[in-house]
């Protein structure tokens, strides 16, 4: 299969200002952490990116194999978790196509990285890889953001998003332009960074993703096709029930068996 995830890399190829926009965003590892306590073995953490969450859950005592298939991501998160004296086992692997030697009662994707697999073959080769990995009546819990219409029908023009101060303490404004196409369901974003450089000039990057989107009603079919029973689908991780005013979908499901 060709490997529809490299034209995405270009947001990830800064672990170190990755970390910074995202580290402070804890809810999800919370949540997780919940559902990991109550199960017996080893839990996998799939697009585990800088080890955001998988690192937290090996502070409580949970055995962790962290996968993700972009290698300089999985560098920082093994820096990070040997920094700590913590045993997680990282795996760089496309997860379409999962080698594991073990099976888990818990795989969990966060991040929203199930908006990675843009294709309906990717979709399903994610879920038969996850399914081949989970004890009979294990949980897959996953997020991806929901398709509204705020969401999907922005304008295709430059718009602010956030400012922060990145891990060389500049100041750094961020923007987005955003682009949908509805026949594929693919939104194709550019992030655009502005900060001031030593010297005072305005300096810019620019990166690139493509982002899916799935509608509940097609989830539905999708995870049934492959076996699973949805336990529960809430808009947070606070479990605040779906409508249609969320702006993401957290699904915990279990598997039931190949149908």
């Amino acid at each position: 299969m060709e490997n529809i995830f490299i034209n995405n890399f270009s947001e990830y190829d800064q672990p170190d200002l990755y970390d910074v926009e995202n580290d402070g965003w804890n809810e999800d590892t919370l949540f997780i952490e919940q559902w990991a306590k109550k199960q017996e073995g080893m839990v996998i953490d799939l697009a585990c990116g800088t080890g955001r969450t998988a690192i937290p859950l090996a502070k409580q005592g949970i055995s962790v194999i962290g996968v993700d298939l972009h290698e300089g991501m999985l560098n920082k998160a093994r820096e990070k978790s040997e920094q700590q004296n913590l045993s997680i086992k990282w795996v760089n692997q496309d997860i379409t196509e999962l080698q594991l030697d073990v099976k888990s009662s818990l795989i969990y994707m966060v991040g929203n990285s199930f908006q990675h697999f843009l294709t309906n073959e990717s979709q399903n080769l994610l879920f038969s890889s996850v399914s081949n990995h989970l004890l009979d009546n294990g949980l897959f819990i996953f997020n991806t953001r929901f398709p509204s219409k705020d969401e999907l029908m922005q304008p295709e023009t430059e718009e602010y998003w956030r400012s922060y101060t990145d891990h060389l303490n500049r100041h750094v404004e961020v923007s987005t332009i955003a682009k949908y196409n509805s026949i594929l369901q693919i939104q194709d974003y550019i992030t655009i960074r502005r900060f001031k450089e030593a010297s005072g000039q305005i300096a810019e990057t620019r990166s690139s993703i493509s982002l899916r989107y799935t509608y509940p009603q097609e989830m539905d079919r999708l995870l049934d096709k492959h076996g699973f029973e949805v336990v529960n689908v809430y808009q947070d991780f606070n479990e605040a029930p779906l409508t249609t005013e969320a702006y993401g979908m957290v699904y915990v499901c279990r598997k039931v068996g190949q149908k």
